[in-house]
């Protein structure tokens, strides 16, 4: 049986974000809409997910076995767009991915792109190919990011400390 996590669902509902949590009535609208949801047959469902949370049903949300819960959002926005009630969905899942984050269970994949950007300045490195294509197509060429001041953005931000260190040789 699981338990509620009172603390966790205060602080859920105290963020500024998370006090429109108190305002979902169940209605489905978000799960019935939701392009995730219909590609997995309703395995990924922001309904529940947000009735979870309003729970406290922490140990439901966290932990490898659930980690599609949170992170088969998308981020699409489509669900705040029709939510009857105006709960903005995609920013409490947010708040659970930024949990996620700091519990060190995000997804390798996350965690591998936030660490490209931060060495890189940018998600895709420039390439020496489409360089040379944009180059005959006659586009300007792309300046390169300021690496020396993202970094330093991303360390205020704590991100370095939220994603794991690579292994060296």
């Amino acid at each position: 049986m699981a338990t509620i996590d009172f603390d966790f669902r205060n602080q859920l509902i105290q963020s500024d974000i998370g006090k429109t949590l108190t305002y979902c009535y169940q209605c489905a609208t978000c799960s019935s809409v939701c392009p995730v949801s219909q590609v997995t047959n309703g395995r990924y469902n922001p309904r529940r997910l947000i009735l979870t949370s309003l729970l406290g049903l922490k140990e439901k949300i966290f932990g490898s076995e659930n980690s599609f819960e949170i992170w088969g959002c998308t981020v699409c926005d489509t669900c705040d767009e029709v939510c009857p009630q105006k709960v903005e969905l995609t920013e409490i899942f947010t708040i659970l991915k930024n949990i996620s984050i700091e519990r060190g269970e995000a997804p390798e994949h996350y965690t591998s792109q936030a660490s490209v950007i931060f060495e890189n300045g940018k998600a895709i490195p420039m390439q020496t190919s489409i360089e040379r294509r944009r180059t005959q197509l006659g586009l300007p060429k792309i300046l390169a990011p300021d690496i020396k001041e993202i970094k330093k953005l991303l360390i205020e931000t704590n991100l370095e400390k939220k994603i794991p260190k690579k292994e060296t040789e």
